[in-house]
């Protein structure tokens, strides 16, 4: 068993493949034979999901539909939490919806996904800076 933060570095707003940072970013991953990696994104703007890994387009059609659908400015209402801008409150209900953490199998040494599958840092601040991961993983390393 172990547990390692790690940080990824800053990105725009919009969803991006993440899978090999992080794997690279935890090399206690490589001595698991099979097991369990749990990642928390420390964050409540930006979050984590898994998805498409080939088409950057999934990921660009992710980014237009979730902005759509949690306007900075919507035309029902106004936020009240804008103290830190316009895009705070939209990125706290982006992040829920979207979730903060994963629960990724392993086999020897990597990621155990499908074929098609990537982990995507969503980012939903314009400018919300690197980003911080707790990974605590456990297994078989025999």
């Amino acid at each position: 068993m172990f547990q390692r933060d790690l940080t990824l570095e800053a990105r725009p707003r919009g969803f991006h493949l993440v899978t090999r940072e992080i794997e690279n970013a935890i090399p206690e991953l490589r001595s698991l034979r099979i097991g369990l990696i749990h990642l928390l994104i420390r964050h409540t703007s930006a979050s984590l999901t898994l998805n498409e890994n080939a088409s950057p387009d999934v990921r660009r059609d992710f980014t237009s539909w979730i902005d759509a659908s949690v306007p900075e400015r919507p035309t029902s209402h106004a936020w009240t939490h804008t103290t830190e801008g316009a895009d705070d409150m939209p990125a706290h209900i982006k992040g829920s919806i979207t979730g903060f953490d994963l629960t990724i199998p392993v086999r020897n040494g990597r990621f155990h996904l499908g074929t098609w599958q990537g982990i995507y840092l969503c980012e939903h601040r314009d400018h919300g800076g690197a980003r911080s991961l707790t990974a605590t993983g456990w297994g078989d390393s025999g």
